[in-house]
């Protein structure tokens, strides 16, 4: 019997501006079935109130509590780790705005970054490639809030993410990152683990992408669905290292898995 579920936003529950077909009232159904429900995006540049209204306007209720992002893991990290550490910043205002929150030490001088990290902002350009540099030239902690490398847009358009701009950097600095946050990353697990507070063996994980979404299931050992809404083709699933327990054509679908499962 399943106890909780781990639902990726973009391509899953929505795309776009617009929730998938099915997707509210399938959520509905699962909170019916008495399981906890996670909502986890690698989009850092929201806060968890905003993933909270942003549902509520498709018809899905969520409280803050029910919500993770790549952003919400982020900024934990440099709280746990990095509390008083001066931290440059390539992203978005979403994500300063997080860190901020959380009243971390943030600069604008290059020369004073003790933490560099790289995100996803629409205005990254040739100034803030050397900027980054700059920032991360002398060893400064280097960290990517989430891997992804394209995203999925409103209709059938991907864009590039925050794992094509961390790359771009990683590139100059001619190093990689020493984290990666987001899914699938340990933190990220510990964090899931924490908010839906029973095991995560006792959990489905369902998403659209196999190297985020699905690998943090496999890492957690949760019940891994893959949902074709999004960036994963059925070939991506021919050679991928992460093999989904069910592939479905959206999340409107999950019963049939709950029913395997015996929930």
């Amino acid at each position: 019997m399943y106890r909780g579920v781990v639902l990726d936003l973009d391509g899953t529950v929505y795309r776009g501006g617009s929730a998938i077909e099915g997707a509210p009232a399938a959520i509905e159904r699962l909170r019916d079935r008495g399981l906890n429900v996670l909502f986890f995006s690698n989009n850092p540049t929201k806060t968890r109130v905003d993933y909270v209204e942003r549902l509520a306007g498709m018809g899905v209720e969520a409280t803050v509590e029910e919500v993770l992002s790549a952003g919400t893991v982020t900024t934990e990290y440099l709280r746990e780790h990095h509390a008083d550490d001066r931290t440059y910043l390539v992203g978005a205002p979403g994500l300063r705005e997080q860190l901020r929150a959380a009243d971390l030490p943030l600069t604008d001088d290059t020369d004073a970054a003790e933490v560099l990290v790289t995100s996803w902002t629409e205005t990254f350009d040739y100034r803030q490639l050397t900027d980054a540099y700059r920032a991360g030239k002398d060893g400064a902690t280097f960290l990517g809030t989430d891997p992804d490398r394209l995203v999925p847009a409103s209709g059938d358009r991907m864009v590039p993410g925050s794992g094509a701009i961390t790359n771009a950097v990683a590139g100059v600095l001619e190093r990689e990152p020493d984290r990666v946050l987001g899914k699938p990353s340990a933190e990220a697990v510990a964090m899931a683990r924490e908010a839906l507070g029973v095991p995560l063996e006792e959990c489905l994980v369902v998403g659209d992408r196999l190297n985020t979404d699905l690998a943090l299931g496999e890492a957690a050992g949760m019940t891994k669905v893959l949902v074709r809404t999004g960036v994963a083709t059925d070939v991506d699933v021919e050679r991928s290292a992460v093999t989904p327990d069910h592939v479905l054509d959206s999340l409107a679908e999950v019963d049939r898995v709950l029913d395997v499962g015996g929930s």
